[in-house]
């Protein structure tokens, strides 16, 4: 089943506030790949572990109907308070049930979320789902995002982020193993479609306030949980890491802008005509 661990209502804000979604780019690269295997029209996607709908409303210009899905209430409110496109609608569900027919659906999505799922069950599921020649596309990045800023040495810079990572590690779910791009890499190699494809190292760069990459990380798995083992212990090392970084900046406000990269990768599958 489904790992439950981001579905309180101030966590599911934070997902709104400081996640990331994929670039245009990413998704072109997906719609490019669903174009070549299966054509237009584009009428159904769903985007599964959707949280608070960043990675869904980006879908919503390329299809008839767009359903973003979650097992957390409460990130499916906060979706929901920020949907706007006419064509897309929530539901609360886990991503190894989903509410649809067989062979309904065009795009299969999963945005940094297929690695809580019992996947396996999801896998199953997503083939049930799909149409022939629909299409299914995992993305998500790597932990060891890196930061940049002007006149500043970007070395010194990374070297805090990397202390930042390596203190959140020890609270890194056993369930998403030493590497989540090894955990995808081997489950792009056990899906049995012949059409399928590996994609990483896909560079993205957002600029934002400091204070927004801090959010970012502190809306980690990792982080909340060191959150809720010790309160204390976990501020004071957002505290020290945002102070030094700072430091190294020269800068005296967390609302300077810097410019965040993400590393992604992501696989793409087509499911065959005769399955």
């Amino acid at each position: 089943m489904t790992y439950r661990l981001f579905e309180g209502k101030k966590h599911a804000s934070s997902y709104w506030k400081f996640r990331i979604s994929p670039s245009d780019h990413l998704i072109k690269e997906v719609l490019d790949f669903m174009e070549k295997q299966k054509g237009r029209p584009f009428e159904l996607a769903v985007d599964v572990g959707c949280g608070s709908g960043q990675g869904t409303v980006l879908l919503a210009k390329h299809f008839a109907s767009v359903v973003g899905t979650d097992v957390s209430p409460a990130q499916v409110e906060v979706a929901m308070q920020h949907a706007k496109e006419p064509n897309i609608t929530y539901r609360q569900c886990v991503a190894e049930e989903l509410p649809f027919a067989d062979s309904s659906v065009d795009l299969i999505t999963a945005m940094s979320a297929f690695h809580w799922f019992d996947r396996p069950r999801f896998l199953q599921e997503a083939h049930r789902v799909l149409k022939p020649r629909g299409c299914m596309a995992l993305l998500n990045f790597t932990m060891d995002m890196e930061l940049s800023y002007p006149e500043c040495c970007s070395e010194t810079l990374n070297q805090v982020c990397k202390e930042f990572y390596a203190a959140l590690q020890p609270y890194r779910s056993a369930h998403l193993g030493p590497s989540s791009i090894e955990l995808y890499r081997e489950v792009h190699t056990s899906i049995p479609y012949p059409v399928k494809e590996w994609h990483e190292s896909v560079c993205v760069k957002r600029p934002m306030p400091l204070s927004s990459y801090m959010g970012f990380v502190e809306s980690f798995s990792s982080y909340q949980t060191l959150l809720r083992e010790d309160p204390e212990k976990a501020t004071t090392l957002s505290q020290d890491i945002n102070k030094r970084l700072m430091s190294v900046m020269r800068v005296t406000s967390a609302e300077t802008e810097v410019v965040m990269t993400v590393k992604y990768f992501y696989l793409l599958a087509c499911k065959p005509q005769e399955a």
